[in-house]
């Protein structure tokens, strides 16, 4: 079943009625020629709740649809899991993104690190934040999740640490960290409701300059086992293990 994401406020849970407009339109009628009677899912990419419809109406620049029922059986994670990604190299981000989401990331944040060989000005900031968020939507869709994680505007690792400063728990793999033991028992006491900041480093790792400050600020360092991993296989490892313990 196709899934589609609306503001809101296109949803009438009174009227039992769904609007869908811009591109999502062309994308019904042309790209996936569906027809009066068909039914979809509809999300509002906020509460988590599915809205399963019947398209009513095909018309020029909006398709209309009845809502059958509400699924309110939530496939999001129990805990909120943010990704702070060191910026890599190329078009490693993109493929960050696209796992994070299918793997319940709640949202991600890109961080500008001491090692970080990738630099961003402003317009380019902007252009790449956009991009980034049409592909979280785009995987929110095809894994079914009940919201659209947002993309966090680039961040220096210093903002990073104070935007994660409240969180409840605070993980950072490092290379040099090798309890593995105390990495399961910080992974196994996350419990649903908790806010989790994870600190993923570029290619070149982190500095230990911003270790020790991460540390300070309460960031735990865990290991993720003997061998080296990179970038964009580092948080994936980690949100894989935190659905594992999550899931139930």
């Amino acid at each position: 079943m196709f899934q589609f994401f609306v503001k809101p406020t296109q949803i009438n849970i009174n009227d039992k009625s769904v609007i869908i407009e811009g591109p999502d339109v062309n994308h019904i009628k042309n790209v996936l020629r569906m027809k009066e009677g068909e039914e979809i899912a509809v999300s509002n990419g906020v509460d988590g709740k599915e809205y399963r419809c019947g398209i009513a109406a095909l018309e020029e620049h909006v398709v209309r649809c009845e809502i059958y029922f509400v699924k309110e059986d939530n496939v999001e994670l129990p805990a909120q899991i943010y990704l702070f990604q060191g910026l890599p190299k190329s078009d490693k981000m993109e493929l960050i993104i696209q796992k994070a989401v299918e793997l319940g990331v709640y949202q991600i944040i890109p961080v500008a690190t001491k090692r970080c060989v990738v630099k961003l000005d402003d317009k380019k900031a902007a252009s790449k934040i956009a991009r980034w968020q049409s592909i979280a939507e785009a995987a929110a869709k095809q894994s079914k999740r009940g919201i659209i994680p947002k993309v966090h505007d680039v961040v220096t690792f210093s903002q990073a640490i104070a935007i994660a400063r409240e969180m409840e728990v605070k993980l950072i793999p490092y290379e040099m960290a090798e309890d593995m033991e105390r990495t399961r028992t910080l992974l196994s006491d996350i419990k649903p409701g908790d806010r989790v900041a994870v600190f993923i480093g570029p290619e070149g790792g982190f500095e230990q300059a911003e270790i020790d400050s991460a540390s300070k600020a309460g960031v735990n360092p865990i290991t993720l086992g003997r061998r080296i991993l990179r970038t964009e296989t580092a948080g994936m490892t980690v949100l894989s293990w935190l659905g594992y313990l999550l899931e139930k």
